[in-house]
């Protein structure tokens, strides 16, 4: 499997050491500060961003203007690029000491092999002391043959000249030729099952109360959300009062192959939100059978989470929850997906070798995170319930809760 750790050709490079220090900002720099005698480089690329008069980021609406520059070994390695920065996330951004955010380039930018485009997150990972659920997840995704899972890369990030970690460089969800792949179109949509909703964001609710967030189109007509409602209706009455165990017509419906792999990512890391509670996205053109993903948000997934039962390896979790428990009384559907879990089990098992992999190429990275968040130790805040001595341990702590998790679904299928 291929390094995370892969080095573009950018367009600038400044050969200026990186311990220079101004007290101000300047409007238009040629190169951004970076003083890195307390976190020396570790191996990933460091992102350096200055705010516009080092205004400091309080909320998920307001854009700031910034600057952001991208230093390698001892100088930087891009130009500074204009961007606005403003937070991002539910709990991530609100509830977690390191915060998320979400980046907004003036011209599409592309990064360490990663194809062009104006969006992108910095996720903090604040609730995963491993640093790598959600990476390995969507390597997972991708691995299983998922059409599109966002890719990412790790870096550490300063901001207005302060440290503040390890971050996951990210693509955003969103419709385009290099994320989200659908038509343009009125009648294509991606949507995303939240039980939250934001200021200024268009959001469709079923009958049954499920409300959808409409990510695309972005400026839909009545009639196009409309059918969308329509289609979402339709689909959950069919699952609740039409389906029986030898339907087939679901098979018009929903694509299968897709949203057996789907669920069993989100069952093998018994992922809280994953139990249709937020961050489902989902696509679907009229005339369509509907798909579920690209996968997302893995933080409080793998036994991280401040429910005993959800730490736990055993027991069913994501199966029982909305459309699951209705899909997979169907026996087709409990077929095949029982069917799909033996195919791939063998290759599940190969996920902690893969994990151990990337801890050691991040492990340089991980002591200047947690110098910075010293939290392996702690259990107060909400998203820590367990305490490590070391990352290594954090990292062995996970690996033993993947293989515990595989043996128990063998044993229960």
């Amino acid at each position: 499997m291929e390094s995370m750790f892969q080095w573009p050709a950018f367009i600038f490079v400044c050969t200026l050491l990186c311990s220079c220090v101004w007290n101000e900002p300047e409007s238009n720099p040629e190169f951004l500060t970076l003083d890195d005698s307390e976190y020396p480089y570790a191996g990933i690329p460091r992102l350096v961003i200055e705010t516009e008069d080092f205004a400091q980021i309080r909320d998920r609406e307001t854009k700031i203007p910034a600057k952001l520059q991208i230093y390698g070994i001892d100088s930087p390695e891009s130009a500074v690029l204009d961007l606005t920065i403003k937070g991002r996330g539910n709990s991530s951004f609100t509830g977690m000491p390191k915060p998320s955010y979400k980046i907004e380039f003036e011209k599409k930018q592309d990064f360490f092999g990663m194809p062009k485009d104006k969006d992108w997150a910095l996720i903090a990972n604040s609730a995963d002391k491993t640093l790598l659920k959600n990476f390995i997840t969507y390597k997972l995704a991708g691995w299983l043959g998922d059409e599109y899972t966002p890719r990412s890369h790790f870096v550490e990030l300063y901001l207005n000249r302060q440290y503040q970690g390890v971050y996951l460089l990210t693509e955003t969800v969103k419709v385009g030729k290099n994320r989200v792949n659908i038509p343009k179109e009125e009648f294509s949509y991606l949507i995303e099952f939240s039980s939250t909703e934001h200021p200024n964001e268009i959001h469709v609710i079923t009958k049954r109360g499920n409300n959808f967030h409409v990510k695309y189109p972005k400026d839909p007509s009545d009639s196009t959300l409309n059918v969308l409602r329509q289609q979402l209706i339709n689909w959950e009455f069919f699952l609740y009062h039409e389906a029986n165990p030898d339907d087939t017509t679901y098979r018009e419906r929903i694509d299968i192959d897709d949203y057996i792999r789907y669920y069993w990512i989100q069952e093998l890391s018994k992922n809280f939100d994953g139990a249709f509670r937020r961050s489902i996205f989902i696509t679907w053109e009229r005339g369509m059978p509907m798909k579920l993903g690209p996968v997302w948000d893995f933080d409080v997934a793998y036994g991280n989470w401040e429910v005993d039962s959800l730490r736990t390896p055993t027991d069913w979790y994501v199966r029982s929850s909305e459309w699951n428990k209705q899909l997979l009384q169907i026996t087709e559907v409990k077929e095949k997906t029982d069917s799909y879990w033996n195919a791939n089990e063998p290759f599940f098992r190969t996920l902690p070798d893969s994990i151990r992999k990337y801890a050691k190429e991040l492990s340089p990275a991980a002591k200047n995170e947690f110098k910075r968040w010293p939290v392996l130790e702690n259990t107060e805040n909400w998203t820590y319930k367990e305490a490590y001595g070391s990352y290594g341990e954090a990292i062995d702590s996970l690996n033993s809760w993947i293989k515990q998790r595989i043996e128990w679904i063998n044993h229960h299928l």
